[in-house]
């Protein structure tokens, strides 16, 4: 994409939290869309929840975005599922056409509508993704395919409507697409040429952390009890 050059936004979705499928669990994962304009703030857009702001949500994750795209590639794989029939399966905030996880590079600006976003990290999807979804390892398939969207952090607050033009402003990582970072980090890889390259980029806290711990022990992380989650029981 370039810079000036923009995707219409589809969809502007928000969720309130629940109680959801396990033990003590509350989610916002079941977002809806919102009709006209809708408030965008450092936390995220007006109205929208998270169940466990420990690790959902925050000024690194108010917005999450997914391309409507990877919905064809997941009906193929999971067949005509309730859930993929429409925007917000995957509890997405915004919803488009036009750019995925290798055209979107972390640090982009981007102007909707009023507000100015800034690409902050990709998603590392969890557990709730396969309770959503009743496939047991929907979360590791989301992160094997690296379909797994990315957050947005809001520089400028504002406010935006389905239909508003998602417009690039300033790319200052172009060597970086979310699908590089999001490889290096998912597949555990432990070349240190491209983990201290990594520790270049405008990482978030707990990815610069995860990076610096992998250089320093050379070992990869357990990842189970985010991907699989707590027992049902």
């Amino acid at each position: 994409m370039d810079a000036g050059a923009g995707v219409r936004i589809d969809a502007l979705l928000t969720g309130v939290a629940v109680p959801y499928t396990r033990p003590g669990s509350r989610s916002g994962i079941a977002k809806a869309p919102r009709s006209g304009p809708v408030r965008i703030g450092r936390l995220g857009l007006e109205g929208d929840e998270q169940g466990d702001t420990r690790v959902h949500g925050g000024v690194d994750k108010a917005v999450h975005h997914y391309p409507f795209e990877h919905y064809v590639a997941w009906r193929a794989e999971l067949g005509e599922l309730p859930v993929l029939a429409a925007p917000g399966a995957f509890g997405e905030n915004m919803s488009s056409h036009g750019l995925d996880e290798g055209t979107v590079c972390i640090g982009d600006r981007y102007a909707l509508g009023s507000a100015v976003l800034e690409v902050s990290q990709g998603r590392q999807p969890c557990w709730k993704l396969n309770d959503r979804f009743g496939v047991r390892d929907m979360a590791r398939r989301v992160q094997d395919t690296g379909r797994t969207g990315w957050y947005y952090r809001v520089v400028q607050p504002g406010a935006a409507q389905a239909g508003d033009m998602l417009a690039l402003i300033e790319r200052p990582w172009p060597s970086w697409p979310l699908r590089r970072l999001m490889r290096l980090l998912a597949d555990r890889v432990l070349d240190h040429g491209p983990l201290r390259e990594a520790l270049e980029l405008p990482l978030v806290p707990s990815w610069r952390t995860l990076v610096e711990r992998r250089l320093e022990s050379r070992q990869v992380e357990d990842w189970a009890r985010r991907i699989d989650g707590p027992p049902k029981d």
